[in-house]
């Protein structure tokens, strides 16, 4: 035997680019079955959960044999399937819930329509499970609800997390898409819907439509948020770009999941040596799915006509003395306290470099200063404290 590019093969076989590029194919091929394989096992397993939260709520189990019949359900399978960890009484009620989620109040009608939406713009539909049941009355109610299989693209937890967390089916459906297009981990999905994803992506002001190829464009489009929220980050009230800036730097990992996939910190203050003047960039990205440079300036005040053309500038000489020929277009982002629509869109007229502007709050600090007591509150905790011990 002996090894040669990465082959094992013995003395009397001819090993050459043919044979090579067949056994790369081979692999290839055999790769792509261990992936089909794993979501068909996912598949089928999330059809039984669906199946099993419809037939809790289809069959009245509970009206029909009692309250604890969820419980006993859930040691009935235990003692059958000893190591299966599926069996719990709190997972038997999220298949139950997993089910009401979609099919309550009509809701079943519009999954069937967006995810025939889904299927027709991103992806092609994987074989449908063979429905059965074994009661009547099921059998006549599974055309209606029917388990999708688009469903089957992503595993049980992630599912658990979209239904306890989401609160529309439009909602639910944008997180299930986005998980099978960005293969999101759970924890990475979690930090998506609490970054509010659904109703801040896209939402950027921008001129890429005007300015960029329409796939990149509408990309690009989709991965600015209309609002950051650098809640993870401690900042006065009354802060300047500055103390911004050096914020965000310290908590940069953070500033990443908040900013989304794809993204790569390239520098912050990054320099550039323009005819003989020192320009200084505030933070520079790159990003990997647009392949482009991503310009990012802050301002600690709402947006002034003004910032545009500094962005701008910043962004034409990145394409002039760093961007690659490979690289698209960059693209700038002005993320700011405030703005006025109307006032960007004007500022945007005329500027044919890809652009967008955004706002920035402390959301999630103002929310936890909420529950928080005020010096005041505390001052009077404390007389209150003072005069109980004095009174010993």
């Amino acid at each position: 035997m002996d090894i040669k590019n990465g082959i094992t093969h013995s003395h009397d076989v001819r090993v050459n680019k043919e044979y090579a590029d067949w056994i790369v194919d081979i692999k290839k091929r055999y790769r792509n079955a261990q992936i089909k394989a794993a979501i068909r096992v996912n598949s089928e397993q999330l059809y039984f959960n669906w199946c099993l939260g419809r037939d809790l709520v289809l069959l009245r189990a509970e009206e029909r044999w009692g309250k604890g019949v969820v419980e006993q359900v859930a040691l009935d399978l235990q003692s059958e399937f000893p190591n299966i960890t599926g069996f719990n009484v709190t997972n038997l009620y999220y298949m139950k819930k997993w089910f009401l989620f979609y099919t309550a109040a009509g809701r079943f009608e519009k999954v069937q329509q967006l995810v025939g939406e889904l299927y027709s713009s991103h992806f092609s539909a994987p074989q449908s499970a063979v429905i059965t049941a074994s009661k009547k009355k099921v059998q006549q109610l599974v055309g209606e609800f029917a388990f999708p299989s688009f469903f089957g693209l992503i595993p049980w937890m992630h599912h658990v997390t979209i239904i306890t967390k989401c609160k529309s089916i439009e909602e639910a459906l944008f997180y299930i898409e986005k998980t099978v297009k960005e293969n999101l981990s759970r924890s990475a999905l979690e930090n998506c819907i609490r970054a509010d994803l659904y109703h801040t992506a896209g939402a950027a002001v921008t001129n890429f439509a005007e300015t960029l190829p329409d796939a990149q464009g509408k990309l690009a489009q989709d991965l600015l948020k209309g609002n950051y929220d650098f809640g993870f980050v401690q900042l006065a009230e009354e802060h300047n770009e500055y103390e911004l800036e050096d914020a965000l730097e310290k908590r940069m990992t953070r500033f990443l999941l908040e900013l989304g996939q794809g993204w790569a910190f390239v520098g912050r203050q990054k320099e550039l040596i323009i005819s003989g003047k020192s320009r200084r960039i505030d933070l520079l990205f790159y990003h990997i799915r647009l392949r482009c440079y991503v310009v990012l300036e802050l301002k600690a005040k709402p947006f002034e006509p003004e910032f545009a053309g500094k962005l701008n500038f910043y962004v034409n000489a990145i394409d002039a003395y760093l961007r690659d020929p490979s690289d698209n277009p960059t693209i700038g982002l002005l993320v700011c306290k405030g703005m006025d629509k109307t006032d960007v869109h004007l500022s945007f007229q005329g500027i044919t470099t890809p652009m967008g502007v955004a706002t920035y709050d402390n959301a999630r600090a103002k929310e936890i200063a909420a529950h928080l007591p005020t010096a005041k509150e505390l001052q009077a905790q404390i007389s209150i404290a003072e005069e109980e011990y004095k009174r010993g």
